[in-house]
């Protein structure tokens, strides 16, 4: 019986040896790549308090002049001094741009507006660590001067840091932009430096998205060949059934190798060659066996779970408003929240519409658009409006409400966005809906056998049971176990050649 399993052993091992090299070569090289990021300044912009001297003519007139009857959305944007209403237009591809000083439209603002953003993240912003809006329009500027011109002149002839190579929009994954981003559309701007850092930022939230240089690209390129073999991308989900089985095949060669070493015991090498090679893949296969089985085991069952659609980017609050509802009081909204605003957005739960109002030191408010009323508790109730819309479910089977505002084991950076509402549920295997209230949209929903896989490749796969000694440490003992790895299968290769040889 051993002897038919040393020699399925030894088979397999065969089978399984080059992609196991690959894979831990690759692993080792993991750490170095995330270690090795372009250079920004900042991944997030200060908030300005909006003076209301900037705001010279209201949505619902700007929308009117240009014949604008419905919108999706709204906020405030501004490029430099010069503050546009940023609209969200049913059936047009990119949001517009509308002064609020005269309600004129700015040409091409969401291309003009994704190179102002990525600037800002590459070099800082104009004004850095400012807290203050930027200077009130004196009132005879708008006759002096068009508002639109100014703002675009600023994003193009610009004085500072490296010229814009190109800009574009990007409304599907890539090889660069991979689908762990999350974020969709967004505009990669490349700018003309000798590292060729390419900058991806969603307008829509003022967010960065993801950066990419020469230099991690050449890194990226080699991983995603290694370690996630793209070239079999031709076979669709027939790549997560190769990966799912080798992996597979992995974890069961192990468990036969941990078994026949305690069930047989070494021979002197008495300069035999063979026995030699033997020893030395017997022990080191026994030294590095529990992170392949760690490895193997977790890589297998992301694997597996891959072949479900990720389907979070369809679960969004669709809705459309009036335009000749979208007056709003500024300096009554003001009194109301008693905070410095923000930004404003509108949104609406079952029947009543509310404005969304942002606010340097009191969160996100809701105040009702009918009554100016102000809901309290608005965020958390919003984000359980959004869960039972995405979800289906009855508010009466919620089980616990909670904001998120910090990565966890459950929520991690995979997911992207911060802040966000936990909302749990008590149906199926106790769903977990995390919905983001800014954007009205899902960022992921999780059950208890998600956890258990997110945990199990955050553990197993990526070390973060040495989180407790930080980054370091933790990237030393990625490299260490992968580089184990390598020489397991060196050694056993080496075991193999004799063994022909002979």
């Amino acid at each position: 019986m051993r002897k038919k399993l040393y020699k399925v052993h030894r088979t397999l091992s065969v089978i399984i040896a080059i992609p196991v090299l690959l894979w831990a070569l690759s692993g080792f090289m993991h750490p170095l790549m995330t270690n090795i990021r372009p250079e920004v300044v900042t991944q997030t912009l200060p908030q300005l308090a909006i003076d209301p001297a900037h705001i010279q003519t209201d949505l619902a007139t700007a929308l009117q002049k240009n014949r604008i009857d419905s919108i999706s959305s709204f906020r405030l944007v501004h490029i430099d001094t010069t503050w546009f209403y940023q609209v969200v237009v049913p059936q047009k591809r990119e949001p517009v741009y509308l002064s609020t000083v005269n309600g004129k439209e700015l040409t091409a603002g969401n291309w003009l507006y994704a190179q102002h953003l990525a600037r800002q993240f590459l070099e800082g912003p104009l004004s850095p660590g400012s807290s203050e809006a930027p200077p009130p329009a004196a009132p005879d500027a708008a006759a002096s001067h068009d508002c639109c011109d100014a703002a675009t002149s600023c994003v193009l002839n610009g004085s500072r840091g490296a010229r814009v190579a190109d800009a574009s929009m990007i409304t599907a994954f890539d090889k660069e932009y991979k689908s762990i981003n999350r974020l969709l559309p967004v505009y990669k701007v490349s700018f003309e430096r000798p590292d060729g850092i390419r900058i991806y930022v969603e307008t829509t939230q003022d967010r960065f998205a993801f950066a990419m240089d020469n230099k991690r690209a050449a890194f990226d390129t080699v991983f995603r060949l290694l370690h996630n073999w793209d070239w079999l991308d031709v076979l669709g989900n027939g790549r997560l059934v190769v990966l799912f089985l080798l992996t597979g095949t992995a974890f069961l060669t192990s468990v036969m190798g941990v078994y026949l070493f305690f069930a047989t015991k070494s021979k002197m090498a008495n300069g035999n060659g063979l026995v030699k090679a033997r020893y030395w893949h017997r022990y080191t296969a026994i030294v590095a066996a529990l992170f392949t089985l760690m490895w193997t085991f977790s890589g297998a069952w992301h694997a597996l779970s891959k072949f479900r659609e990720d389907t979070r980017g369809l679960h969004f609050e669709g809705k459309r408003f009036a335009a000749t509802n979208l007056h709003w009081p500024f300096d009554s909204l003001q009194q109301t929240v008693k905070a410095p605003i923000t930004n404003i957005s509108i949104v609406r739960m079952d029947t009543d519409t509310y404005w969304q109002i942002y606010t340097k030191n009191a969160g996100i408010q809701y105040v009702h658009t009918a009554d100016g009323s102000l809901l309290r508790e608005g965020d958390a109730k919003y984000a359980v409006f959004l869960a039972g819309q995405f979800s289906g479910h009855p508010e009466r089977a919620i089980r616990a409400v909670t904001p998120v505002t910090q990565f966890t084991n459950e929520y991690n950076f995979r997911d992207k966005l911060l802040p966000v509402w936990r909302v749990a549920y008590d149906r199926r295997q106790h769903e977990r809906y995390y919905v983001e209230t800014r954007s009205g949209s899902l960022s992921v929903r999780i059950d208890d056998w998600d956890f258990m896989e997110g945990y199990s490749f955050a553990l197993f796969h990526k070390h973060h049971f040495m989180e407790w000694g930080g980054k370091m440490l933790r990237d030393f003992s990625t490299m260490l176990w992968a580089l184990t790895q390598v020489v397991m299968v060196i050694v056993g290769l080496v075991l193999y050649m004799k063994w022909r040889s002979r």
